[in-house]
């Protein structure tokens, strides 16, 4: 969304006659001219379930130990902070080998930045470029070609299978990487928005497809925590393949958005090449020593993932029974298609819901639309709307 009225002195039609067009103003990039910055509506209303946020916010016993810890940190706030955060990569090490089962990465191997958004921005500095290529599968998360056109990458799309499944097969990765010969592949999984898990086959034919070119796989897992029982995380690949690299967040089963905490592992040498992009001293103090609490608090927090993953699935099953299309999920998020029985598009849909005080996303492919999962009251909130939306 806008963060200003001030009309852009690049962007098409702007009149120059117009006080607020300022001469002596550089423009910007011919590439961003009439760009707006990436955001999701933030409105003011009961029930948010458009960002996947989780709805519950730290128990008092967390928000004290935060307190201390940033009370700890300020104390410290004339000096850098640790430029290497060697301590917050060993608990992270930790925590991946205790939730997906793998060796405990070494710390040499972990790397963290200011949400995954800035861990891919950093890979994109690192391995992309002009003269570089990279590759997605639509629908993804709409960042992912900002990513690229901000590091002037070359920005590719394949497509997902079809609706309402949106899956993703060995054979379709294979071919487009033989079609466009990308120098990175970017897999989700969970797929945003469509809430798509993938087989860890897909994951090790992109990974071997990729080897004989060196190019690099990110598989971003930003929402790896809520998937289902028996669905493996790419984590477990990453000592077959050095080109691998999984992403993680702290911003949504650790309840942890505004925290802005993302990481990857992945091969040293990786690490050791973002390394070199990062903008000095990119994690500050505070942190560093609010992520450390977080994690240390981890058996509260993914305790609430257990409760978000019993609401998404009867959230799930009520859209079915209602008779909506609705994408099997494994993230915190519904994807489904609204009836329109009377409603003319999905906009009209989406505004209803603000009316009654629900706001969701429009997202992917018309008509569907994307539903964060949030505390019961929300959900209840949110499955009487929809019917006073669009009533058959």
């Amino acid at each position: 969304m806008p963060t200003s009225s001030r009309p852009d002195p690049a962007a098409p039609g702007a009149d120059p006659a117009d006080p607020a067009v300022r001469p002596g103003i550089p423009p910007r990039r011919e590439d961003l001219a009439g760009v707006e910055p990436y955001g999701a509506p933030q409105i003011d209303v009961p029930h948010l379930l458009n960002v996947n946020e989780s709805p519950f916010g730290p128990s008092a016993a967390l928000a004290a130990d935060l307190g201390r810890a940033v009370q700890e940190a300020s104390a410290g706030l004339n000096r850098y902070p640790d430029r290497e955060f060697t301590a917050l990569r060993a608990d992270l090490a930790e925590y991946l080998a205790a939730e997906s089962g793998i060796p405990a990465p070494a710390v040499e191997e972990v790397w963290a930045a200011n949400g995954s958004n800035e861990v891919m921005h950093q890979l994109m500095l690192a391995f992309g470029g002009p003269g570089r290529t990279a590759l997605g599968f639509a629908p993804h998360y709409s960042m992912y070609p900002e990513y690229a056109r901000d590091t002037f990458t070359r920005w590719v799309v394949a497509d997902r299978g079809p609706a309402p499944d949106f899956a993703l097969g060995a054979d379709d990765v294979r071919e487009a990487i033989s079609a466009h010969r990308p120098h990175i592949v970017v897999l989700t999984s969970p797929n945003n928005p469509t809430g798509t898990a993938l087989d860890p086959e897909v994951v090790r034919a992109a990974a071997e497809a990729l080897l004989p070119s060196s190019g690099m796989l990110v598989v971003d897992e930003a929402y790896g925590e809520f998937r289902r029982d028996g669905v493996p995380s790419a984590l477990e690949l990453l000592g077959e393949f050095p080109n691998l690299v999984v992403t993680r967040t702290m911003s949504k089963a650790f309840a942890l958005a505004g925290g802005r905490l993302g990481y990857l592992v992945a091969d040293p040498r990786i690490v050791d090449a973002v390394r070199v992009v990062r903008l000095p001293y990119h994690l500050s103090a505070v942190t560093q020593a609010v992520a450390r609490t977080a994690l240390a608090h981890r058996e509260e927090l993914l305790g609430q993932v257990e409760r978000l993953r019993a609401e998404r699935d009867a959230l799930f099953d009520h859209l079915v029974e209602r008779g909506h299309v609705v994408a099997p999920s494994d993230a915190n998020f519904v994807y489904f298609e609204p009836l329109l029985h009377r409603a003319a598009s999905r906009h009209d849909v989406w505004e209803a819901l603000l009316e009654r005080g629900v706001l969701i996303r429009e997202v992917g492919p018309e008509p569907w639309m994307r539903v964060s999962v949030g505390a019961p009251q929300d959900n209840a909130a949110f499955r009487t709307a929809l019917e006073e939306a669009d009533p058959r």
